[in-house]
């Protein structure tokens, strides 16, 4: 009898020391399975909303745009977990991200954000931008004024050229959208090859370009450009006579003025879905994020040329970018065009918005 319990009991030992590493590996393999196919869903079900709602900003890719920042870059795969969960639920302040969570006011569930979290972490970008791009949703590029090497070797030669060739390439990468490429201003913006601009002290004008101008276009670009580059580039102001003098052929921002049509609307209507049904929501009709646009009340009393700038400049203090500086004369009309293709239908009352 004890020679059988003896024999029972080695058995059972031997069971259990096969049995369990076994069970050990299998279960472990089996949970690896399990968060290999979470991480896959997540990252394909959070690639659509992206498209939807984040490539406008972070580029289809990934990689940024303007003065929104790039996602694809190790520095943000390595934050934390958490520490993404709350950018992406809380917003940042002073930028224009916003805050996604439905608790705070966004229309992302918290399940929704932990599959945004492991979507940036994973994401494989190249798939990304041809699933944005498939979609229909890749980002209009941003407008810039070109500078040539003639150019630049032209405007480096005048005395003290380095600090004037600095402020030409600041301007030229974030005012002459707006302001024109030869400073002679623009339908949405005024000259600053102006004498009287520059009766002005240089510091007010300074603080001009860091506080933006309330009531006009002219946004805060304190948060935005470095003191440095705002000295920059209100010293230019101060120059421009100088580069006039040496006869620099300044190259143009095309501006297109055409009216509108059929395919104008057409086309404002497709933009709209890339650019702006992410926060206005589908048809126009608002997201807790924005307000509708799509209401006789709105495009009734808002002419043409104040939606255009509205668009063009952004709003102040609010979540709407300047989209002056990405998208052409043409562009801004298309969606000026297809708003105000909408008022005939418009409800008077805005329809509630359904929380998700």
């Amino acid at each position: 009898m004890t020679k059988t319990l003896t024999l029972t009991g080695m058995l059972a030992t031997l069971v259990i020391i096969i049995i369990l590493p076994l069970y050990v590996i299998l279960e472990s393999d089996q949970q690896k399975e399990l968060l290999d196919d979470y991480y896959t869903n997540a990252v394909l079900t959070s690639t659509e909303s992206y498209a939807q709602n984040c490539a406008v900003c972070h580029g289809a890719a990934g990689a940024g745009i303007g003065d929104n920042p790039p996602l694809n870059t190790d520095a943000i795969r390595s934050m934390s977990e958490n520490d993404l969960a709350k950018v992406i639920s809380r917003g940042r302040y002073g930028t224009l991200m916003a805050a996604w969570a439905v608790e705070e006011g966004g229309i992302f569930s918290n399940a929704q954000i932990d599959d945004f979290v492991a979507f940036i972490q994973q994401a494989n970008w190249a798939y990304v931008e041809a699933r944005v791009d498939e979609l229909g949703l890749t980002p209009p590029e941003v407008i810039e004024m070109e500078i040539s090497d003639d150019m630049l070797a032209s405007v480096i030669a005048l005395p003290d050229g380095e600090a004037l060739a600095d402020g030409l390439l600041i301007y030229a990468e974030n005012c002459a959208a707006c302001h024109g490429s030869n400073g002679a201003g623009t339908m949405i913006a005024p000259a600053i090859d102006s004498a009287d601009l520059r009766t002005t002290p240089q510091g007010e004008i300074v603080e001009l370009v860091n506080s933006g101008v309330s009531g006009t276009l002219m946004t805060s670009w304190e948060n935005i450009l470095t003191p440095g580059e705002v000295d920059s580039v209100v010293g230019l102001i101060f120059r421009w006579p100088d580069l006039m003098k040496t006869e620099i052929e300044f190259p143009e921002v095309e501006v297109m003025s055409i009216p509108s049509s059929p395919e104008l609307i057409i086309a404002g209507d497709n933009l709209f879905n890339i650019a702006c049904k992410s926060c206005h929501g589908v048809d126009g009709y608002g997201t807790p994020m924005a307000p509708a646009l799509n209401n006789q009340l709105f495009l009734s009393e808002t002419p043409d040329a104040a939606i255009y700038q509205i668009i063009a400049g952004g709003v102040s203090d609010t979540l709407m970018p300047a989209w002056g500086s990405r998208l052409s004369d043409y562009d801004l009309q298309s969606l000026v065009a297809y708003l105000r293709s909408l008022e005939q239908s418009a409800p008077v009352i805005v329809p509630p918005i359904r929380e998700p």
